[in-house]
């Protein structure tokens, strides 16, 4: 951490009592320089005092390092590949297991955009399959005004340009530009608070025994520094099925990678831990 990043670290945990030391340093360095042009301040100098003598700039500062974007279907490949290979993979493999299942992460799913689409996806793939299965999925972040925001369903036309017409049409309702998931995906979600740094749970309370076939970690990893990213990560591998997946962003291929996970698909996204079983089709 540099000497400026050090210094509104020391102030936020002195002052404030907030600790940051998590983050990244070039991430603390970039949130750092938007709060200064935000709020007009004409130097780091001038921010830290700015910083010493108002106690919600430390609030708002903190707020700032807690990024809620999400999209729909937002990595296109990653969810073609889970489409057309993992999922109707897990499937088949459902058909020989005594849990029938499949059970779902999503480790920071903001206003439910990821959750959402992956009950999408689910919801599509079952209508089309002779065999039926169950699913759940436990969609969880640590802000709990973005949960309520996912427990609501609600989206505005804008939010769903990834979703195709025909998806927007068939799972949402409109009134004027707002859409609301339908009932159908509602019911296989269960949102929650959880922090991933909480060392007394290893996985969502509600999901009981974690053993997930699929956990969305995606574009979070980036945020915190390597020994924060291997605690997440971690905990993610004590709480994945035998042969389950991780699914990330783009930009966080090369973390993963280093921290014993393999590529299943190149440039996909999905991983396996490399101790795990391998899907010899791929």
């Amino acid at each position: 951490m540099n000497e400026i990043n050090k210094h509104i670290a020391d102030l936020l945990m002195g002052m404030h009592g907030i600790d940051i030391s998590q983050y990244d340093t070039s991430f603390l360095g970039r949130s750092l320089q938007k709060r200064i042009t935000e709020i007009h301040c004409g130097s780091v100098e001038e921010y830290c005092s700015f910083l010493e003598d108002n106690k919600m700039e430390g609030k708002n500062f903190f707020d700032s390092l807690h990024i809620s974007y999400s999209e729909f279907f937002r990595n296109p490949l990653t969810f073609a590949v889970l489409e057309r290979i993992i999922v109707p993979s897990i499937v088949l493999k459902k058909k020989t297991n005594k849990r029938k299942e499949i059970r779902i992460w999503s480790a920071a799913c903001a206003a439910g955009q990821e959750a959402y689409s992956i009950a999408i996806l689910l919801e599509e793939l079952k209508n089309g399959n002779m065999n039926k299965f169950d699913y759940r999925i436990f969609a969880t972040d640590l802000c709990e005004s973005q949960v309520d925001e996912a427990r609501k369903g609600a989206f505005t036309a804008a939010a769903l340009h990834n979703a195709s017409m025909k998806r927007a049409e068939q799972w949402f309702t409109h009134r004027g530009e707002t859409y609301f998931a339908k009932p159908e995906l509602k019911e296989h979600i269960d949102f929650s608070v959880f922090d991933l740094f909480d060392e007394h749970v290893s996985s969502p309370p509600a999901s009981i025994f974690g053993d997930f076939d699929l956990v969305f970690c995606a574009n979070l990893l980036f945020y915190y520094k390597n020994a924060y990213r291997k605690i997440i990560l971690e905990k993610i591998t004590h709480c994945l099925a035998s042969g389950g997946f991780l699914i990330t962003g783009e930009a966080e291929r090369e973390i993963v990678m280093k921290h014993g996970f393999h590529e299943v698909y190149p440039q996909s996204a999905i991983f396996q831990k490399k101790n795990g079983t391998r899907m010899t089709q791929i």
